[in-house]
């Protein structure tokens, strides 16, 4: 049987004394097992954070239970939890040098000076920062200050690790690195991750689980290859990765047919009106068969092309990697549709 690392039943969350007052989190129940990493991923508003705090022991919930390690610690604060949470904002003590930084919780909790600096030294040599113990804060750049937050939420040896959006004070390359090292070092050292971002390509990166909140409630919970390949409505399949939604029917053969295009079936859809989520990479341009489509609008992206199609469907939005061969705007030509990136979604009730 798999240990729970952390486990929500039912939880509800409204702030302040209210009764009438809006719930932030309304009654959801999840389990991150033991040593894998689970993101809460949504946008801004949607409970991600209410949910982390709760589990860190900074915010009760109204209603519901909270365990880990099968242990209820609905009621217990943030210090009798075994957990570590890891800041946006890293919090480092500015005029403490990096390992006193590092060394900060375990003095805290009663550990000699010199156990506690050698545990301190061996964490920051765990996250690439051997030589740094004198520097200040203020003379490292934001990737290393981030590692240094690191190493002091690990030192303490948590049993559950808390990340709320560390990266998004990051340039994109840094952003990258440092999500490497978070799952590399999860995966080693076999941690129980709750991990709360708003973008979808880190969700990605770095997960075992997703889960994915829409106004306090979960909209979807998988693996990123279930909530990419496979979005059980129309807000996860325009959340993870810009997917455009556009009316459908499936046919009682499970065909779907998507104005002239039609679609093999992936799984099985009831008959009658569907939705289908397409994603930017999905659409094959200059196919023998498929929607005729006018360029209105071309980016170059370095990497990719950016372009706008008018087509019987409306805009269509498309990522190339042709590079060789570039369109002007203006050209005409024809939209047809791969296999990947493109996902049937039940029409909401």
């Amino acid at each position: 049987m798999t240990t729970h690392g952390i486990e929500f039943r039912n939880v509800t969350k409204r702030y302040g004394t209210d009764t009438n007052a809006p719930l932030a989190v309304k009654g959801i129940s999840f389990e991150v097992p033991q040593g894998t990493l689970t993101t809460i991923l949504g946008p801004s508003g949607c409970g991600k954070t209410t949910t982390l705090r709760m589990i860190a022991g900074l915010e009760s919930p109204t209603s519901g239970s909270i365990f880990m390690g099968g242990r209820d610690v609905t009621t217990l604060g943030p210090g009798e939890r075994n957990v570590s949470m890891m800041f946006q904002s890293y919090a480092l003590f500015p005029h403490m040098d990096v390992i006193q930084n590092v060394a900060y919780g375990l003095r805290m909790s009663g550990v000699k000076k010199d156990e506690a600096m050698s545990r301190a030294r061996e964490a920051l040599r765990g996250v690439g920062l051997v030589g740094f113990d004198t520097r200040l804060p203020s003379e490292l750049s934001g990737g290393q200050q981030q590692r240094v937050a690191l190493a002091r939420a690990l030192v303490l040896e948590p049993a559950v690790l808390l990340f709320d959006e560390p990266l998004s004070n990051l340039d994109a390359r840094l952003r990258r690195e440092m999500r490497e090292e978070i799952r590399t070092l999860q995966q080693r050292l076999k941690l129980t991750v709750a991990y709360v971002t708003h973008d979808q390509s880190e969700a990605l990166a770095v997960s075992d689980q997703i889960i994915v909140m829409d106004h306090g409630v979960i909209a979807q919970r998988g693996t990123p290859e279930q909530l990419y390949g496979k979005p059980e409505s129309e807000f996860v399949a325009g959340f993870m990765g810009e997917a455009m939604v556009f009316p459908a029917m499936a046919q009682p053969d499970g065909v779907v047919t998507l104005g002239p295009l039609t679609l093999g079936p992936r799984y099985s859809v009831p008959p009658g009106v569907v939705k289908v989520a397409v994603r930017p990479e999905a659409w094959l341009i200059g196919s023998a068969v498929g929607i005729d489509a006018t360029l209105r609008k071309a980016t170059y992206l370095g990497s990719f092309y950016e372009y706008v199609f008018e087509t019987a469907l409306g805009a269509v939005f498309v990522v190339s990697y042709d590079l060789a061969r570039p369109l002007a705007a203006g050209v005409q030509t024809t939209l047809s549709l791969g296999n990947h990136g493109v996902s049937v979604v039940p029409v909401a009730t």
